[in-house]
Protein backbone atom coordinates (compact mmCIF):
# COMPACT_ATOMS: atom_id res chain seq x y z
CA UNK A 1 0.00 0.00 0.00
CA UNK A 2 1.29 3.82 -1.19
CA UNK A 3 2.15 5.86 1.71
CA UNK A 4 0.50 9.66 1.07
CA UNK A 5 2.99 11.93 0.38
CA UNK A 6 3.27 15.45 2.07
CA UNK A 7 4.51 16.54 5.54
CA UNK A 8 2.80 14.47 8.03
CA UNK A 9 0.73 16.22 11.04
CA UNK A 10 3.17 16.95 13.26
CA UNK A 11 5.25 19.01 10.81
CA UNK A 12 1.89 20.50 9.29
CA UNK A 13 0.74 21.70 12.81
CA UNK A 14 4.47 23.01 13.05
CA UNK A 15 4.30 24.87 10.08
CA UNK A 16 1.02 26.74 10.17
CA UNK A 17 2.27 28.00 13.69
CA UNK A 18 5.08 29.43 12.27
CA UNK A 19 3.18 30.82 9.16
CA UNK A 20 0.80 32.21 11.76
CA UNK A 21 3.14 33.51 14.56
CA UNK A 22 5.93 35.01 11.80
CA UNK A 23 4.46 34.72 8.25
CA UNK A 24 1.22 36.68 9.10
CA UNK A 25 2.57 39.57 11.16
CA UNK A 26 5.25 40.11 8.16
CA UNK A 27 2.34 39.62 5.69
CA UNK A 28 0.32 42.73 7.60
CA UNK A 29 2.97 45.33 8.01
CA UNK A 30 3.52 44.46 4.35
CA UNK A 31 0.20 44.81 3.23
CA UNK A 32 0.24 48.35 5.16
CA UNK A 33 3.26 49.41 4.15
CA UNK A 34 1.84 48.77 0.40
CA UNK A 35 -1.32 50.61 1.11
CA UNK A 36 0.60 53.90 2.90
CA UNK A 37 2.45 54.08 -0.35
CA UNK A 38 -0.41 54.47 -2.52
CA UNK A 39 -2.15 57.84 -1.65
CA UNK A 40 -5.75 57.27 0.41
CA UNK A 41 -8.23 55.85 -1.39
CA UNK A 42 -11.91 55.97 -0.41
CA UNK A 43 -12.82 53.83 2.46
CA UNK A 44 -14.66 51.00 0.29
CA UNK A 45 -11.86 50.48 -1.97
CA UNK A 46 -9.18 50.31 1.05
CA UNK A 47 -11.66 47.57 2.65
CA UNK A 48 -12.14 45.61 -0.39
CA UNK A 49 -8.19 45.40 -0.58
CA UNK A 50 -7.77 44.67 2.85
CA UNK A 51 -10.00 41.92 2.43
CA UNK A 52 -8.85 40.90 -0.48
CA UNK A 53 -5.01 40.43 0.61
CA UNK A 54 -6.43 38.46 3.84
CA UNK A 55 -7.66 35.90 1.72
CA UNK A 56 -4.81 36.10 -0.80
CA UNK A 57 -2.41 35.53 2.30
CA UNK A 58 -3.65 31.67 2.90
CA UNK A 59 -3.89 30.28 -0.25
CA UNK A 60 -0.83 29.23 -0.66
CA UNK A 61 -0.70 27.59 2.88
CA UNK A 62 -3.59 25.93 2.18
CA UNK A 63 -2.46 22.57 2.14
CA UNK A 64 -0.86 23.03 6.09
CA UNK A 65 -3.62 24.82 7.18
CA UNK A 66 -6.05 21.79 5.76
CA UNK A 67 -6.88 19.34 9.37
CA UNK A 68 -4.35 20.96 11.79
CA UNK A 69 -8.07 21.99 14.30
CA UNK A 70 -8.79 17.84 14.37
CA UNK A 71 -7.12 15.51 16.48
CA UNK A 72 -3.58 13.55 14.94
CA UNK A 73 -5.29 11.10 12.29
CA UNK A 74 -2.31 8.62 12.90
CA UNK A 75 -2.41 8.32 17.06
CA UNK A 76 -3.40 5.95 18.87
CA UNK A 77 -7.05 5.68 20.49
CA UNK A 78 -7.31 5.30 24.24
Amino acid sequence: MAEKQGLSYKARRRWALVILLVGMPVYIVAAVTVMNWLDRPPLWLELVVYVALGIVWVLPFKFVFRGVGQADPNADGE
